[in-house]
């Protein structure tokens, strides 16, 4: 049972942006407690675990990399080392859940003291697990009130023809928004009409009623 709810709810079937996902069919709550015993795992074993075929050694092996990457212990040179492991084998991290249990932690902490392109050459990727990192590491700024990237990166995704893109991004935004409501507000105002309305939505749960009903009504008008 637990193996079907996984391949459902991951979407393996023949298509679908999961397509040859295996698993095991252990929870998830399972794998995180065994990633919390082995946190000091090298990274040699680490990659190991992303070579694995199944789903979960992967996520543990992600799951690590995080726990690792924001350990006030944890040397810059690990952390370095984190980011390019994370990087290098972005082709085992191939799954939603894999990229948000690292693109923060791994990707947008290295960052934030460097520059920032390479989440820009992410969001220009035809892998859409790169693309979701892109957006997904700059919530890593916004605990230092920076803003900038995640608008940036926003921006470039609009067009994006995923649907796990679109979440990504309105997700990202609505986080932007809680920490400046009149730059969103503002991005809004430019975008909504034509933005895709899983986006919207998401950006927009944290507006009162009212002012989610306006912006709505300005995406539904301009819908053909």
């Amino acid at each position: 049972m637990e193996l079907q709810k996984y391949q459902r709810y991951f979407k393996t079937g023949p298509g679908e942006y999961g397509e040859g996902d295996v698993f095991m069919g252990v929870r998830m709550g399972q794998v995180f407690a065994l990633a919390k015993e082995f946190a000091d795992m090298d990274l040699a074993e680490i990659e190991a675990l992303l070579d694995e075929p199944f789903h979960e050694p992967r996520a543990g092996a992600v799951r690590i990399m995080a726990t690792q990457a924001r350990g006030k212990r944890t040397p810059e040179g690990q952390r370095q080392r984190l980011y390019e492991l994370y990087m290098r084998r972005h082709d085992r991290i191939n799954d939603w859940d894999l990229v948000d249990l690292g693109a923060w932690d791994v990707v947008g902490r290295w960052l934030v003291d460097k520059p920032r392109d390479v989440l820009d050459e992410l969001a220009r990727s035809s892998n859409m697990w790169e693309r979701r990192t892109a957006i997904l590491a700059t919530m890593a700024f916004m605990r230092i009130g920076q803003l900038d990237d995640t608008f940036r990166i926003a921006e470039q995704l609009l067009d994006d023809d995923q649907d796990l893109i679109h979440k990504a991004v309105g997700w990202a935004l609505r986080a932007a928004g809680d920490s400046d409501r009149a730059r969103l507000r503002t991005f809004l105002d430019r975008h909504a009409a034509t933005m895709p309305r899983t986006t919207l939505r998401y950006a927009l749960e944290h507006f009162e009623a009212p002012e989610r009903a306006h912006y709505m009504g300005t995406r539904k008008a301009a819908t053909p």
